[in-house]
């Protein structure tokens, strides 16, 4: 082994960050090292994860701009970085070869500029959270199609559950079955080192949270202005915290719905907050309202009611039993708001670390001796 990192972490985003986090931490509870490339994609919330989650500084960051929202900018963005990555390969990556490992996660086009470049540089890459599917690249969009093209570039794949495991046996390369997904081990970090009680000013009745932000949900009039109007239905009998994520509060305006939205009289608009403060006000809501995967999966662990304002789905945590999937029908939203309380379950508590698992690999992948076998080669 030499000193230097053969290890590449390469994130993009807030919610990239909160499942990379605890895989983070466990390299670094390891005491290997491991450079820490941020894309620039997303900036807001990023140093406060790093505090909360106990993460190094980055070594690297490609891009200092605004945060990337719009598709012509994330376009210019992404052949931007790629040639800058190409040009000063040595200065941000070190000389390298098959022995470095580019970690990648997830579904974001962050993961997908990591993948090409690990893949340019002739690293190897290893793609966590790999093997979900909705089977419709359309619902999520652009994630199904940005996650099937990570497929291909991966030499490593890291897959939550033997369902995952079974999308991506038709690729070549060496798979490991996490057993969960790392958002679990993050949940864990929160929970242990956060009280339940939110920092966010709480509601004194019973409330919801909402929180919107794909872009097959805000990006066209006619869907903003059914989600609004479905919001506007549910706080008729119960109070709504919308959480205002950049793009959504973008496009709200654009659409001139955000002041149907401040008129509302039992719905109250909330910032963004970091993830702690966040998991403690769902903690304490009644119900969430949410088309983000991770809040799907967020809400099986904390046996909390979730309407997934989606058609599809890429994950099966929930479905069928916390978490119903509304296909954007007005009586399947009207019933799940009046009748959440049947939806509740326990909380999921396990002993697997997926974090550990995927550390345990990593140190195989390095040359360090591991007794357990934990892959299964393709």
């Amino acid at each position: 082994m030499t000193d230097r990192a053969r290890i590449h972490a390469f994130v993009g985003t807030k919610a990239q960050f909160i499942k990379m986090a605890p895989v983070l931490r466990e390299i670094q509870d390891r005491d290997l090292p491991y450079n820490l490339v941020l894309t620039g994609q997303h900036k807001e919330t990023i140093d406060d994860l790093r505090t909360n989650f106990g993460i190094k500084k980055p070594d690297h960051v490609l891009y200092e701009g605004k945060d990337i929202t719009g598709v012509f900018q994330m376009g210019m963005w992404l052949i931007r970085v790629i040639a800058l990555c190409l040009k000063d390969r040595k200065k941000y990556f070190g000389k390298t070869d098959r022995s470095d490992l580019f970690l990648v996660h997830g579904d974001t086009i962050s993961t997908l500029l990591g993948a090409i470049v690990g893949r340019l540089l002739g690293a190897r890459v290893c793609h966590i959270e790999s093997g979900l599917r909705s089977f419709n690249y359309f619902h999520p969009f652009p994630e199904e199609l940005t996650r099937v093209l990570t497929f291909y570039l991966s030499n490593i794949y890291y897959c939550p559950g033997d369902w995952a495991l079974k999308n991506v046996s038709s690729h070549k390369g060496l798979k490991v079955n996490t057993e969960a997904n790392t958002l679990y081990d993050a949940l864990q970090l929160a929970v242990r080192q956060t009280p339940k009680e939110s920092s966010a000013e709480v509601p004194k009745e019973k409330f919801a949270v909402c929180t919107i932000h794909r872009f097959e949900n805000i990006f066209k009039k006619k869907q903003l202005e059914f989600l609004v109007s479905q919001v506007e239905e549910i706080q008729r009998d119960i109070k709504v915290l919308f959480i205002l994520h950049c793009p959504t509060r973008q496009q709200l305006l654009k659409f001139d719905l955000m002041q149907k939205l401040e008129d509302m009289p039992n719905v109250e608009l909330r910032p963004r907050y970091d993830y702690f403060t966040f998991m403690g006000l769902i903690h304490q809501s009644s119900f969430l309202i949410s088309d983000g995967g991770s809040n799907q999966e967020e809400s099986f662990y904390l046996g909390k009611p979730c309407l997934l304002m989606r058609d599809k789905t890429e994950r099966n945590e929930g479905i069928g039993e916390n978490v119903v999937l509304s296909h954007y029908d007005p009586k399947i939203i009207q019933d799940f708001a009046r009748n959440f309380s049947k939806y509740e379950c326990e909380g999921l508590t396990s002993d697997i670390r997926p974090s550990a698992t995927i550390v345990s690999s990593i140190m195989q992948e390095l040359g360090y001796p591991l007794a357990d076998p934990l892959a299964i080669a393709v």
